[in-house]
């Protein structure tokens, strides 16, 4: 049987195709941007699986999804890799109708023990994050004291197992802006993708000030010192990071700058956090409960019904109405709940 997609949209006309599932809010990182240590502890009071989706109420709400038009799915943390038994959410994942496309984040240190089993199951293609090469300033990024050699054996398996690789780099002014040059030189001779990700105000713990932000044109002008950037047309409605590529190379950088060159305008991607709530924007400060209608028995229409109402309603553009009254006062949830 054929089945039928609605493709709703939102009140600006913006398509629902991208949905992004928090596994869980647990990391092994406690990166200064997302988990800063001072505030997630050893002691931080983490979810208890019980109040994590099951595996089963993620397929379902993911065919839900699918069926408005939801065509890549993309999970997240934490650290998605410290959920067990992922290789078999990614099995359920890949028989849904309408999905086209699975990946992943992750800061890459589970993949040498997991890669392999994770193609094998269905995931197409992750992005790992990789904030600087150098391993002093890499230790001070992640809060833990991982090396970045931890990393890059993550990215070698997941290449060796056949994942297409994007590497992440958050950039913080005076923090690791000297890592730029280096980790795109690496990601130059590797023929790897490399993102750079403007310091975003996510959430109420990392401290974000706009002196810390290093915009997309700082960051391009400093590229050039490798090679001519080329502009790449973009592949599709929706797609975040405006993309380069090195003269006269296939090989790719890109930039997603929410602070400087905001997208809202374009934005197709829905987030539910590791229980089960149904967010519309990054920035959002509350969630709509999917869980508690899973868990009360409601039919999958009923809960179709639900997410279509919700994005019907959307309105969402908060980095094109970013102000400083509005990151100080605007009470957003953390990237580690939210799932970035």
């Amino acid at each position: 049987m054929t089945m039928t997609y609605s493709h709703t949209t939102d009140k600006l006309n913006r398509p629902l195709r991208d949905l992004r599932i928090s596994v869980i809010d647990r990391c092994n990182f406690r990166c200064t941007y997302c988990m800063p240590a001072e505030v997630f502890g050893d002691d931080y009071p983490f979810m208890p699986e019980s109040e994590l989706l099951s595996f089963a109420e993620i397929t379902t709400l993911a065919e839900q999804f699918a069926e408005l038009g939801v065509e890549k799915i993309r999970l997240t943390g934490g650290e998605p890799l410290l959920r067990r038994n992922l290789s078999s959410l990614i099995e359920q994942l890949a028989t849904v109708p309408g999905i086209e496309d699975i990946a992943l984040t992750t800061n890459g240190v589970l993949l040498v023990h997991q890669a392999e089993k994770l193609k094998k199951a269905g995931l197409e293609r992750v992005n790992i994050s990789l904030d600087a090469i150098d391993e002093k300033v890499f230790q001070k990024m992640n809060g833990r004291n991982f090396k970045p050699d931890a990393v890059l054996k993550g990215i070698d398996a997941a290449l060796a197992a056949g994942l297409q690789v994007k590497i992440n780099m958050v950039v913080k002014k005076g923090e690791n802006d000297d890592q730029i040059i280096p980790l795109a030189t690496y990601c130059k001779e590797r023929g790897i993708t490399l993102r750079f990700i403007e310091f975003m105000d996510v959430g109420q713990t990392n401290g974000w000030d706009f002196s810390h932000v290093v915009t997309k044109k700082e960051i391009h002008d400093k590229l050039t010192r490798i090679a001519p950037l080329v502009p790449v047309e973009k592949a599709y409605f929706g797609e975040v990071a405006s993309r380069y590529r090195y003269e006269e190379t296939d090989v790719e950088v890109g930039f997603i700058s929410s602070v400087s060159e905001t997208f809202c305008s374009s934005c197709t991607r829905a987030r539910i956090s590791a229980d089960g709530k149904l967010f519309t924007c990054l920035f959002a400060e509350k969630g709509h409960d999917l869980r508690a209608l899973l868990r009360k028995g409601y039919s999958k229409e009923e809960i179709k019904q639900e997410i279509d109402s919700i994005w019907q309603k959307r309105t969402d553009r908060y980095s094109d109405e970013r102000t400083e009254e509005t990151v100080k006062n605007r009470k957003k949830i953390e990237m580690s709940y939210i799932g970035g």
